[in-house]
């Protein structure tokens, strides 16, 4: 059935009333944290697929890889029946076949990637989704990265990060070194929680696309899009910007609240920002390039706000050009999403660590000389683990997650200055910062009770 057809299927979610964060009774309207009002803007740039121990495993002061071969903490990798791999396997590279920049990688444990496999260099992706993230974390054991993925022994390879730009400016302001992504899995389900703290419903989806019950996995032992009971889980596409050259199923148009949502209701601006955004909205490219623009990560798209209101869109969903622009002009909104293209991000398989650390630590600069600066939060992390290890189980959350740790650095005035914090956060942390800022309702419980970003900065 082809993409434009199923385009009907939208309007069964214009009456959906399932709740799957459960929103919360609102006895009164929320009221702005009096004491952050001397933060005027808040930035998230929101990276790709890179865990924790993978770029900030050897960082000074942070719960790394030395704190994980001390634990013996999941850095033995064990096969589907639970038996130790006598050696890791092969690491594979992006065609299936062994790597041989890493042949020479055989200890059952986390291996550094370089010299072997530079910073500048691409890696295979490992698969990153749903299901098979919480096997791989099997309990917050930690030890089935390899048994229950597509690369062979790559995801537990790590960097010497301390060449990154980025780790320069982690040692000036804060590292969050306990911050977990909000769901498990991959990007579309992270960037959905990243906005609405939510997992989309979709209550008619076809049989091919659920899981069969109980299982984690399809009718065909795959990895399901849809969950037993109508959650979307992983990656499809919206109804209003999508990949026009495939046919596919697409995610009916949703209709829960989102942090857009919130912020426009209260009357402050904001922006989701995007590159190569303007040149999808233009039917360029039609077919996703290895480096380019991926659909499933403009969350705000899937929602019948944006999806209805070319007015909406043109007010919050911008390109990078924009973005640029506006910081050089001291324009930005009161709340920024930044969402670098392909080659920038960092994402395994499309962009190397380099290409997208540059990129971010420029951006960083050019915030630090804009006009706004001295009242500006920026939160730098990734949207999830892209398939890749973490020694550190992850909370105790719901059925949605929390998944595994991930990168995050808060840079601000307002930043404590070269500190690790080992505070837990998640995702939706970020939310709880944007609405204890401006006094909005929580989207749902679980940013109810993340612990706010906010504890992250020592505010005058």
């Amino acid at each position: 059935m082809g993409a434009r057809h199923l385009l009907t299927a939208a309007a069964l979610a214009a009456g959906l009333t399932l709740a799957v964060a459960a929103p919360l009774a609102r006895a009164h309207a929320a009221e702005a944290d009096p004491k952050l009002s001397v933060i005027d803007t808040i930035v998230v740039i929101y990276l790709e697929n890179r865990s924790f121990d993978t770029l900030y495993g050897l960082f000074p002061g942070a719960e790394g890889l030395e704190a994980a071969q001390k634990a013996q903490a999941g850095t033995v990798q064990v096969d589907r029946d639970g038996t130790p791999f006598a050696t890791l396997p092969p690491p594979l590279d992006g065609k299936k076949k062994p790597d041989a920049r890493l042949a020479h990688v055989t200890a059952n444990g986390p291996f550094r990637l370089d010299p072997a496999v530079g910073l500048n260099d691409r890696v295979a992706s490992p698969i990153h989704a749903f299901f098979t993230h919480q096997r791989q974390i099997n309990g917050g054991r930690n030890d089935r990265f390899v048994s229950e993925g597509t690369t062979g022994g790559l995801p537990m390879g790590y960097f010497d990060g301390s060449q990154m730009a980025m780790w320069e400016v982690a040692k000036r302001y804060t590292l969050a070194d306990h911050f977990f992504q909000s769901a498990f899995g991959g990007s579309f389900l992270n960037h959905m929680w990243l906005v609405c703290a939510c997992t989309p419903p979709f209550p008619n989806a076809p049989d091919a696309l659920r899981e069969v019950a109980g299982t984690g996995k399809d009718a065909k032992g795959g990895e399901p899009t849809v969950t037993a009971d109508g959650y979307a889980v992983n990656t499809i596409q919206g109804a209003w910007l999508y990949d026009t050259s495939l046919e596919q199923t697409l995610l009916p148009v949703q209709t829960l609240p989102t942090i857009g949502d919130r912020l426009t209701d209260k009357g402050v601006n904001w922006v989701y920002y995007a590159g190569d955004f303007d040149k999808a909205v233009a039917g360029m490219p039609t077919k996703q390039s290895p480096d380019g623009f991926s659909f499933h990560h403009h969350p705000f798209t899937y929602f019948k706000r944006f999806v209805d209101s070319a007015d909406e869109r043109a007010r919050h969903l911008k390109d990078l050009a924009d973005f640029e622009t506006a910081i050089l002009d001291g324009a930005l909104p009161p709340v920024s999403f930044y969402k670098p293209t392909g080659k920038y991000n960092q994402h395994p398989g499309k962009a190397s660590v380099a290409d997208g650390d540059r990129h971010v630590a420029d951006l960083i600069a050019m915030l630090e000389k804009s006009p706004q600066w001295k009242n500006m939060v920026v939160i730098v992390t990734s949207d999830e683990n892209g398939g890749f290890w973490d020694h550190v189980p992850p909370p105790k959350g719901d059925r949605w997650g929390p998944g595994s740790r991930i990168p995050a650095l808060i840079v601000s005035p307002f930043a404590r200055k070269g500190h690790v914090d080992h505070t837990p956060y998640e995702t939706v942390s970020i939310l709880r910062l944007i609405e204890q800022r401006h006094g909005l309702d929580p989207l749902g419980s679980r940013d109810a009770a993340a612990t706010s970003l906010a504890n992250a900065l020592a505010l005058p």
